[in-house]
Parts: C-alpha cells; structure tokens; sequence
C-alpha cells in the first residue's frame, strides 16, 4: 500500500474530527449458513488472516488518536489481505471512509462530495450545467425534488417542488442512494431521460420525458409591472447574483417605482454573504440573521448600508413557497421580521442551518459540513418548520398547466391597493 496515501487518510480523518463544526454499510459474520450444509458455508477461522497495525500506521497517526485509530487500520489491513477481489482501490476505499464519518454525524446536510459532485455543485451556483435543471434533496429516501430552476426543461415539464424521482429510464430506484440517482439524472444536452415520479396526491406514478440541456441560471433578473411595481426575481444565491440584481436594481430603481415584489420561489439558496448582500439592497439597517454555533457562541450579520432599494415609504411583498430554501428563507425571514416586506405565498422549505464546503487536499472533493444554526432577527429558528407566508396564496398544477400564476396577481393586487391604485 501506498505509504502517502495512508498518511493522506489519516490525515484527512483526523483533521475532519478535529473540525467537528463544518454510515452506511453493514457487517455480517458467517456463523450461520443461509441454507444448506453448514460445512460448505464456514470457513475455519485458522483461515482469515488477521494482521496487526503496523508501527508505520502508528507513527502516521497523530498521538493522541493513536489508540481511537487501531481498529480503523485493523480494518484496513484485514481488508487489504483477505477481501477476495484484490487489488482493492485505496483511493475508493478513503472516500468511502470519509463518506462514512460523515454519515455517522447524524446530520442530513453534512455530507462528503466527491470531486464530481463538488464540480457540479460550484457549477449549477455559477451560472451553467447539463441536466434537467432542478434542485434536488440527496437526503430523503427517493432523490426529491426541491424546485424546478425557472425556464428549465424541468419546469417545462412539469416537474413539481416534492417530486420523488423512484425511477429512471424504466430502471427503479428503490434502495438506491439519492446521490447516485441525481448522477443518473445529469446527462449529456440534448439526450433524453424518462423519468419516474411520485407525486402527493397523485394516484399512479407519472412519467415524464425530458430533453437535457445545458442549464443557463440567470441568477438576478428586474422588469417593471404593471402600476409602476418593480419585480425582481433571484433564483439562487452564488457568484453572478450581486452583479446581476445590481444591473436590474440600476435600470429600474431610477423609475421611481411605487412597489416592489422581489420573487424567491423555487430558489434553493446558496451562499449565506450573497443572501446578506441581498437583504441589504432592500433593508438599510438592522440584523438579518444570527448565526448560532453549539458551543453557544453567535455571529450577527447586519445590514450592509448602501442599499438602492431600503425606502420604507416604498411597500414590498416576497414571494415564497416550498422551494424557497436556505439562504432564500434567511432573506425572506429578515425582511418579515423587521417588516420590511410581507411574505406572499405557501409555507417554505425549513432549512435553518449553514453548511461549509470545505475542499480535500489532492483533488478528493469537499466535506459539506453543518457549522451553525441561524435565526431570523427575531431569534425563530425556521428548521423543519419553515416561514409562514402573511398572505396565504396556492399555486395550484391546473393553475400552472393554464400559466397563470395567482400568488404574482395576488401581490400586485395589494400592492396597487396600497399606493391606491
């Protein structure tokens, strides 16, 4: 074996312990046959090897974990002598054990991302990627849908926020983990998957055929509605977004607008600076979120003066619904709390916690590590539960299939009530 590589994985284990801010598998003994004649079926125990940690291994190992670590190299060494498939992968077999601490924090938002999956998670916050064009949930027994991106081929079909994807191309995907499902689901533009849904309410699973395409995200966009209403709508939170809402804050501000509906359904999140950066174009003071850690130490994010659009005098409505998620909700909490803008639409995903991406050493990808809980400024935690809109307003599938959007008509409505037109 490999001796950097072995000081790779110690190294990345210990450190990852170390951090602790920010499994799957089983073992079974063949003590019982299955079935048949028990001779066939056990093996002596003269028969497996079992080595010993090697002085090497426990130089490698930082002191103080020397002994927590002898049952890992155990079982390293026992595999790399008796597993009947050799040589084994090295490199397969460290990320699987990264893989598996991760697992075993019990946290359905900390995760390891290996370099494929960190390459396709920075791209879809960055602007580009091949696929159906849909925020996913790896966490839940079938991979889940958390919203269609707008003007995707996803949406386009009618993929719908709580869709469960339980098979792909005829092949089901029960048991399967929602990881590898959401690879299964990224393809080639211009190549077409058939995919299998699950939909509450829905009586039989529903296929749809979909069309990949190389998914373009406009993070940012404005447009001036009818009754001189500024719309703006941010569909994630990454790298574009400040420069983009800035472009559409620049040309429609000047026009003096009467309202403002900023639209963050279906936006998944992304970065938690980003969501402050937002808040602050249309909150001049005042906290937008606190950031609790569990050792009971907080971090307070203010509002970051210089925004365009902070006018009090100018009513504002956001809209949410079960896609709005992460950093969406920590703006859409901010600007209810401080009654900035009232919420308009159903209640939001509920994910009220903050992760960091923290890349490996070598090109191995990234941890996805929980390191904080936030709260809104009035210190509600949204996890699990989510924010309750002040306007309750559906948005049914016959509402979609005839493109009418009644939570949009809804906000001007009241909004034109409000400047009394």
């Amino acid at each position: 074996m490999n001796k950097g590589l072995k000081a790779v994985l110690l190294v990345l284990a210990v450190l990852l312990v170390g951090l602790g801010s920010f499994a799957g598998g089983f073992v079974t003994g063949h003590l019982m046959p299955f079935g048949g004649d028990a001779a066939v079926a056990i093996e002596e125990p003269s028969a497996i090897e079992i080595p010993t940690t090697s002085a090497e291994q426990q130089a490698a190992t930082p002191e103080d974990v020397q002994t927590l670590f002898v049952p890992f190299w155990e079982a390293w060494n026992l595999v790399h002598v008796n597993y009947v498939d050799q040589p084994v992968d090295d490199v397969a077999l460290m990320r699987g054990a990264i893989t598996g601490m991760m697992q075993a924090l019990g946290d359905q938002h900390s995760s390891y991302m290996d370099p494929e999956d960190f390459k396709q998670a920075n791209e879809s916050l960055e602007g580009s990627y091949e696929g159906i064009g849909a925020y996913v949930d790896t966490t839940t027994d079938f991979l889940t849908v958390t919203s269609p991106i707008p003007g995707s081929p996803a949406e386009a079909a009618g993929i719908l926020p709580g869709d469960k994807i339980v098979a792909i191309d005829g092949e089901d995907m029960t048991g399967i983990d929602a990881e590898l499902v959401r690879r299964k689901v990224l393809g080639p533009a211009g190549s077409t998957v058939v995919l299998t849904i699950l939909r509450e309410g829905a009586e039989e699973p529903l296929d749809f055929s979909i069309v990949r395409a190389t998914i373009t995200i406009a993070s940012a966009t404005g447009k001036m509605l009818e009754g001189n209403i500024a719309y703006f709508q941010v569909t994630t939170f990454g790298p574009n977004t400040m420069p983009e809402l800035e472009a559409a804050l620049n040309e429609l501000m000047p026009q003096n607008p009467k309202a403002i509906i900023l639209d963050l359904r279906n936006n998944g999140g992304g970065y938690l600076q980003t969501s402050v950066q937002v808040t602050s174009q249309f909150l001049a003071e005042g906290v937008v979120l606190y950031e609790q850690y569990g050792d009971g130490k907080r971090n307070t994010y203010e509002a970051i003066s210089g925004g365009q659009a902070t006018d009090t005098s100018i009513p504002m409505i956001v809209l949410i619904n079960e896609g709005s998620a992460s950093a969406s909700e920590i703006v859409a909490g901010a600007l209810q709390d401080t009654g900035r803008a009232k919420l308009l639409g159903t209640v939001s995903y509920g994910k009220g916690s903050v992760q960091n991406w923290i890349p490996l050493s070598g090109d191995n990808g990234a941890v996805r590590v929980t390191i904080a809980k936030w709260l809104t400024p009035n210190e509600n935690t949204i996890h699990e539960i989510g924010l309750t809109p002040d306007y309750p307003v559906e948005l049914t599938e016959d509402d979609r299939k005839a493109d009418q959007d009644p939570q949009l008509d809804e906000a001007v409505r009241i909004l034109l009530e409000l400047i009394g037109q």
